[in-house]
């Protein structure tokens, strides 16, 4: 299941406007450029996607036992989604968008609403 998450994570990631894909504390992120906007990574033994949202949604989101304050950078509006178990494509998708937002320059942002990533 979870590769099967990270597999779909990476295609997605990486159809986003500069998106790339950097191995950085031995596990892939992913930038919009030089930003990083999502991390897949393994804490406590178990898998989780990390993200950076806007406070009062990150802020929410961690009434939700599925979400936790990322480690060391959650201070920054890091927001970090258990994927151990099964977990709606859609919730993920959404939380990466508005993070690849956070961080994307005007002309990223502008391409992504004008739709010009690379595959969708």
């Amino acid at each position: 299941m979870t590769q099967r998450l990270l597999t779909q994570l990476r295609r997605f990631c990486l159809s986003l406007p500069d998106g790339v894909e950097a191995d950085s504390w031995g596990h892939p992120n992913f930038r919009a450029g030089k930003r990083t906007f999502a991390v897949y990574e393994l804490y406590q033994g178990k898998p989780c996607v990390a993200v950076k949202l806007p406070r009062p949604e990150g802020e929410r989101l961690l009434a939700d036992a599925r979400f936790f304050r990322t480690p060391y950078i959650g201070k920054h509006g890091w927001i970090s989604l258990w994927v151990d178990r099964p977990v709606r494509w859609p919730l993920v998708k959404e939380l990466v968008l508005t993070s690849y937002r956070e961080v994307a320059t005007k002309q990223q942002a502008a391409r992504l609403e004008a739709g010009r990533g690379r595959a969708r």
